[in-house]
């Protein structure tokens, strides 16, 4: 995957789950429930915005075709399935920038290039399945405690 940054990645932001997505709430259950409903479009607008990742990158990385994107621009809303996996690759996103210390340009480096740990994947890629995020979320767990990897 050949990852696009639209611009550098928005210096000093602090990067959370919830800022990222521009939810108000940490809370796991009202986040499903809105899952359940759609996340809005401008979620993903976001997203890109806040981490220099490419609306192209992320659309692929949640696995939306592109006349479905063209679709869902339209109807400014993401389908509960389109709205998981965002949350996933932004929950994702925020633990990367945690293990860089708030270095977003390291951070979004790593996440977007092919990794040794990941059979040679980048996470970004990784992250397109279930089991790929939940390996991509130990690997950040061993580095950020120092396990070889």
């Amino acid at each position: 995957m050949n990852v696009t940054l639209t611009k550098a990645p928005r210096a000093g932001a602090k990067y959370s789950l919830e800022s990222l997505l521009g939810v108000g709430s940490s809370d796991n259950l009202k986040l499903a429930r809105r899952i359940e409903s759609g996340l809005s479009f401008d979620a993903m607008l976001r997203v890109s915005k806040m981490t220099g990742l490419s609306l192209e990158d992320l659309r692929v990385a949640v696995r939306i075709a592109p006349r479905t994107m063209s679709r869902r621009r339209i109807e400014k809303r993401l389908s509960p399935e389109e709205s998981d996996r965002l949350v996933s690759i932004s929950r994702l996103l925020a633990l990367t920038f945690e293990l860089f210390e708030g270095d977003a340009d390291g951070g979004l480096k790593w996440f977007t290039e092919p990794n040794r740990a990941l059979g040679g994947m980048a996470p970004i890629e990784a992250a397109a399945t279930e089991a790929g995020s939940r390996e991509v979320e130990n690997l950040i767990g061993r580095l950020e405690y120092g396990v070889y990897s």
